[in-house]
């Protein structure tokens, strides 16, 4: 976690009748510039902390490469390293990504799919995932308690959300904070693709929210065979995830989930 995703400021605490000041740590929320080959292509409202694997995740899973590699990643526009600028991120493929239209406006921290023109063109793209590893409900059911030691931004600032990867076994993998949610997800997805540890056939995807359409497609995009969200999915995103073949388990907590995809686990 990076210091400079806090800021602490002095709050006044009241209960029981009483008030008095506390220090107060709160997540930072500022804009990030993503900009693919030298084309401005999306503004996020992120928290500052693997800024890289944000605007590479970003990219793959908003189907920005279309197979490109990345090649390198740095802060600041295409230019001379003193244009260096923290809020800017430029994903340079050496020109072998298609150029693509930008996100027309800027996603908060809650928007997935905003400036999107067509919710066709998130999935056209994308083929079943075919044969997929068979998956313990029991093991499941305990990743909520697994990721949550690790969200240690969280347990500071209470705002923000985790996106994490887990195993066969249960045992967690990358985990990743930020104030979006989407971004959260991005961040580790990004990571994978820059180990070049993608498709995630043989992996899950668990998310501290809602499991929302946007979110079945990130993970359909990065090859996960199963997405565990603590709150609900959407009516789309349980019919997007039947149609990816992805394993989609909603509510999970406290030792309980619904499965929602595939259709009937037992016949």
């Amino acid at each position: 976690m990076s210091q400079g995703a806090i800021n602490r400021v002095l709050s006044t605490r009241y209960a029981d009748g009483e008030s008095r000041p506390v220090p107060d740590d709160l997540v930072v929320e500022e804009p990030l510039e993503i900009h693919l080959d030298g084309t401005l292509v999306a503004t996020t409202m992120r928290t500052p902390d693997h800024d890289f694997e944000l605007a590479a995740g970003f990219c793959f899973t908003d189907g920005r490469l279309d197979g490109a590699p990345v090649q390198s990643c740095r802060h600041g526009r295409q230019g001379p390293p003193t244009l260096d600028d923290p809020n800017v991120v430029s994903v340079d493929t050496g020109g072998l990504a298609p150029v693509g239209e930008p996100r027309l406006s800027t996603a908060s921290s809650s928007c997935g799919l905003c400036g999107s023109t067509s919710i066709d063109e998130l999935t056209d793209r994308l083929q079943p995932l075919g044969d997929v590893p068979a998956w313990s409900l029991d093991v499941l059911v305990r990743v909520p308690d697994a990721v949550r030691p690790h969200q240690e931004l969280f347990a500071r600032t209470g705002a923000v959300h985790a996106a994490a990867t887990f195993d066969l076994d249960g045992s967690i993998g990358v985990v990743r904070e930020d104030i979006g949610r989407h971004n959260a997800v991005d961040k580790v997805v990004g990571h994978l693709l820059m180990a070049e540890q993608l498709p995630a056939r043989d992996l899950g995807l668990y998310v501290s929210g809602r499991a929302s359409f946007e979110m079945v497609v990130k993970a359909w995009a990065a090859g996960f065979s199963a997405l565990v969200a603590v709150s609900a999915p959407s009516a789309l995103a349980v019919a997007t995830a039947r149609r990816a073949g992805l394993l989609l388990a909603g509510f999970a907590r406290d030792g309980r989930m619904n499965v929602y995809s595939p259709e009937a686990l037992h016949g």
